[in-house]
């Protein structure tokens, strides 16, 4: 029977023996397997682990969305409701009610063809019998609370017409709309800046202050979990392998699991490359980069690029921070040879490869290679690796069929990979392990650079170590030059030798590593860094109030 009373005792959620089973190839594949959760009233739980490792079922499991498998527990109450004994009509009025979920990627939440307004007034009067105009009013009313700027204006605008920030705090407002007892976030800042992270964070814990919620926080962020988490679970292959208070759990972990997870906070490996007066292997002097956007009146130019100098030495580790939008992707299009500067040079070993003339530009890609961010897109799924890796030496007829197997198999091995898994296609590897098949294909012409734009951002944080230390190696068994481009400070600081902030299309800073971080020069740079979730127990809140206090 349906109950909606208050929660008792100040438990909002409590579960027990929570076993989740899916059907696969035919089989029961047990993903979620005899958990136990509690989540009371104004605290935030997180449950941190892997993809893969159930967290995601879990939560699916509680908001009742689990249609192709079989959910078991011991109990599951949500405040005083049995949410065993709920029909799949009594879940989805609950749902916004009592339990609101805030998934991860907002763009594909959200519908591009209804308004934000009118996805926010469906919800409420799904719920509540409001008037139009009423549930309109509490729209832009929760606008103004997640921190939308001028709410009653782009309360009529779709998800499309937002940042990716913005577009989590409206999936923010959905989540409160109705001031549900628990809310489940599930991943809400992986696919953020680390400035926007922080506000996001900031804004989900005073929303609970606020409004006494319960929070359950899905994440493989270790730094989320040590910046806002009151109690926290471990999860591995469906099963809670530790659990007990943040403090306790984060500072004297009793499982390996754990201790691996915390030992994956990179540690420092950069070597300090002097600069020795010598020619720099990639010179760019006053590069810039215009695109032209929108039509008719509405049409302007945009700057992604704008007079930007770099030079990278042989042997360094350069990396280019700042957040989405400033031009670090369009600068790393030009190093390669992707794009054309409009104004400015760019030498390669002291050759003009600027204007991308035929004979350039192969010179440009034989010299300089690339890692792109996703490890799933970046790959052919057509393909086998066999293909993917030899393609760049069948691009430029090097070697013979024979020889370039040869090679593939040799380019694996150097990645951690088996030759044997030359004939399979990329569904058939984990994120990391695409990953490195990447970086094999970006290492067969024996490039002098690598420029690696977010290459481990969609990463879980030991598989991030794990590739952090192969291009580090790589680095030193080869002697190539990395540019390595990143939003995430924290990773930056312990693998790069300079490290250049770009903001806006214009490089703001650049200079050693550790000079930048300790004595930062520009106002963007230092509200970077105030940003940076942290990397210790023993940091945790002092982030959010330097964010505050720089806002």
């Amino acid at each position: 029977m349906e109950n909606t009373s208050p929660p008792e005792n100040g438990v909002v959620l409590d579960v027990r023996g929570l076993t989740v089973t899916l059907s696969t190839d035919g089989r029961p594949n047990r993903v979620v397997d005899d958990i136990d959760i509690t989540v009371r009233k104004g605290e935030v739980f997180a449950l941190l682990g892997e993809s893969g490792s159930g967290k995601s079922m879990t939560a699916r499991a509680i908001m009742g969305l689990i249609d192709n498998g079989d959910v078991e527990a011991t109990s599951m109450t949500l405040g005083s409701t049995d949410l065993l004994a709920l029909s799949p009509e009594q879940h989805r009025r609950l749902r916004g009610v009592k339990v609101s979920l805030v998934m991860q990627d907002a763009l594909s939440a959200l519908n591009p063809v209804v308004s934000i307004g009118d996805q926010i007034v469906d919800l409420i009067r799904a719920h509540r019998p409001d008037s139009r105009r009423a549930a309109l009013a509490r729209a832009v009313e929760l606008l103004t609370l997640v921190g939308i700027p001028t709410p009653e204006k782009r309360v009529h605008d779709y998800a499309h017409q937002f940042s990716g920030g913005q577009r989590q705090r409206i999936l923010i407002a959905m989540a409160i709309a109705l001031e549900p007892d628990l809310i489940i976030a599930d991943e809400p800042t992986t696919a953020l800046d680390v400035t926007v992270q922080a506000q996001i964070l900031d804004l989900l814990l005073s929303l609970r202050d606020r409004l006494g919620m319960g929070m359950l926080l899905i994440t493989h962020d270790l730094g989320v979990v040590m910046e806002v988490a009151d109690h926290v679970a471990v999860m591995r292959t469906g099963r809670i392998v530790e659990a007990g208070r943040a403090d306790d759990v984060l500072t004297r972990p009793q499982h390996p699991y754990t201790l691996q997870l915390l030992n994956a906070v990179p540690q420092d490996v950069s070597a300090a490359v002097e600069d020795d007066g010598s020619t720099p292997i990639l010179d760019g002097r006053g590069l810039e980069r215009t695109f032209r956007s929108g039509s008719g009146r509405r049409a302007h130019r945009v700057a992604a690029v704008a007079g930007v100098d770099l030079q990278l030495r042989s042997g360094e580790i350069l990396a280019i921070v700042g957040e989405s939008g400033s031009g670090k992707s369009t600068l790393a299009r030009m190093l390669v040879g992707l794009d054309s500067p409009d104004a400015g040079t760019l030498r390669y070993r002291d050759e003009d490869v600027t204007r991308g003339r035929l004979r350039d530009r192969r010179i440009l890609r034989r010299g300089v290679q690339m890692v792109f961010q996703d490890p799933y897109m970046s790959l052919n799924p057509r393909m086998t690796v066999q293909q993917i890796i030899a393609e760049p030496l069948a691009a430029t007829r090097t070697g013979s069929p024979s020889s370039r197997r040869d090679r593939v198999a040799e380019l694996l091995e150097l990645v951690g990979l088996t030759p044997e898994m030359a004939s399979r296609f990329p569904h058939q590897f984990s994120g990391g392990q695409r990953q490195r098949i990447g970086i094999a294909r970006a290492l067969a012409l024996d490039p002098d650079v690598l420029v690696c734009d977010e290459p481990v951002s969609a990463l879980d944080v030991s598989i991030r170590a794990q590739i952090i230390d192969l291009l580090c190696d790589l680095r030193e068994r080869l002697g190539m030059s990395i540019v390595f481009i990143a939003h995430d400070l924290s990773l930056v600081r312990h693998i790069a030798d300079r490290v250049a902030v770009m903001y806006l299309g214009h490089m703001v800073e650049i200079g050693a590593t550790e000079e930048v971080y300790r004595n930062p020069t520009h106002p963007y740079t230092r509200s970077l860094l105030s940003a940076i979730p942290p990397q210790t127990r023993a940091e945790r809140g002092m982030l959010s109030r330097r964010t505050r206090l720089t806002a």
